[in-house]
């Protein structure tokens, strides 16, 4: 999906890492909600209280979930998955532009 309609955007961003990672939070009439955001490069470490999917809709990314040993590349059009009440470590090679899906278990 490319376009989200019928949606409300939160006016204020969420600022994390001192303005590095950025996101806005918009929510569907069905009362679920996504962020938006962008990540200039560098590492970080991201935690989670629901399970969520990070589309990674632009840039070039390493990702290493909780629990793993390996990293992945994670480029433009591809996403992952994370567990609820889990982390991951994420390693942004360009700048990131985003799209988090939230999954109520």
């Amino acid at each position: 999906m490319t376009k989200f309609t019928d949606v409300t955007i939160d006016k204020a961003a969420n600022v994390y890492f001192e303005g590095k990672v950025t996101s806005r939070k918009i929510t569907f009439t069905d009362g679920s909600f996504k962020t938006l955001g962008i990540m200039q490069a560098g590492d970080y470490n991201f935690g989670t209280n629901e399970a969520e999917l990070m589309e990674i809709t632009a840039g070039e990314c390493e990702i290493l979930l909780a629990g793993e040993t390996q990293w992945q590349t994670i480029v433009g059009g591809q996403s992952f998955n994370v567990g609820a009440n889990s982390s991951f470590d994420i390693k942004a090679k360009t700048i990131i532009d985003y799209c988090c899906t939230y999954i109520s278990e």
